[in-house]
């Protein structure tokens, strides 16, 4: 969550080059769309910035309360909509490829509202302890509280990994709230309260009764007794050391993390975690005709594409042993 301000469009056409480096055909389709949804509502929002932002005074004291479904999907300028698009990329490849499609829109969409509404607690809390109206009037917009939960989520499947913040090596167990800290500090303008309440969200979900609400809610609604649940396509107590990349803020990266080394040779061919990775790039970049540049960083500090293939070979691995 962000405030408002916005810019040119350079933000936009590098998130364009991502999308392609990865390979739209890579992407799972609630993840696209998604993303498609966002940069749509950034090129033609349904309202403006100050009337699809959501605050205590305009959500609970004027009864507006569709600004909880317009704020996550509005974006201060292109440099915001980049770097939450390019970290949600990530989770969202990672994450519904874990759950299937269907429960991992439905779980954004109860994310996206929740994440909204314990804001408006906090920011309401916060009123009622300081006597200070200022909180109630803060205006927040963005997807960054949504991508909160989500890494909360993604660190929790991957209880081993290791994430690279600002060049220090932090658990995922806390990386989360390293980021919240590191990200108010270093970029004043997010919104520090937006981002605590996707944290509260995600562990909800992750520790709390809402993984369970959502179940029963979800049965009560299909008729054809189908469980409307998560995916069963990896195991759940599986560490490959991904928490997605970046916290998706301007003047913060988040690298993606060393991969573990404790799954079975017997479906791996004998290799680690990374040995599989360092082959898959390897022959990717083999692939590209780019073997000369594999010590060359980046562009930007991270490339999805060759990380996204290394994944996607995994995937299929695994997808093989589970069958």
């Amino acid at each position: 969550m962000r405030n408002r301000q916005r810019g040119s469009h350079l933000g936009l056409l590098l998130l364009a080059s991502q999308l392609f480096q990865v390979g739209l055909d890579n992407i799972p389709p609630v993840t696209l769309a998604v993303l498609a949804l966002n940069v749509y509502l950034f090129l033609f929002p349904a309202a403006p910035l100050m009337q699809a932002c959501v605050s205590v005074q305009q959500a609970y004291w004027f009864n507006d309360w569709r600004r909880l479904v317009l704020s996550p999907l509005h974006h201060a300028d292109d440099w915001h909509l980049y770097f939450n698009m390019v970290s949600f990329l990530w989770k969202g490849i990672m994450l519904e490829r874990r759950l299937g499609g269907a429960w991992f829109a439905y779980m954004l969409s109860v994310f996206s509202l929740l994440t909204g509404l314990v804001y408006l607690v906090l920011e309401a809390t916060l009123t009622g302890l300081t006597q200070d109206q200022s909180y109630s009037m803060t205006c927040a917009v963005g997807f960054s509280g949504v991508l909160f939960a989500l890494k909360v989520l993604s660190n929790h499947y991957h209880p081993g990994g290791v994430t690279n913040v600002m060049g220090v090596p932090v658990s995922n167990k806390y990386a989360s709230w390293v980021e919240l800290v590191l990200i108010h500090i270093t970029s004043p303008g997010t919104s520090f309260i937006g981002h605590l309440a996707g944290i509260l969200v995600g562990l909800l979900y992750t520790s709390g009764p809402l993984k369970t609400i959502m179940k029963k809610c979800a049965e009560l609604v299909t008729s054809n007794g189908y469980n409307y649940r998560p995916s069963a396509n990896y195991n759940s107590s599986g560490s490959s050391g991904y928490s997605g990349i970046g916290g998706g803020y301007s003047g913060y990266h988040q690298y993606a993390p060393d991969y573990t080394t404790n799954h079975s040779a017997s479906y791996t061919g004998g290799l680690t975690e990374e040995e599989q990775l360092e082959a898959a790039l390897r022959n990717s970049l083999n692939d590209r005709g780019q073997t000369s540049q594999r010590g060359a960083p980046p562009p930007y500090g991270f490339d999805l594409s060759e990380e996204a293939r290394a994944e996607e070979i995994r995937w299929r691995r695994l997808r093989r042993f589970d069958s």
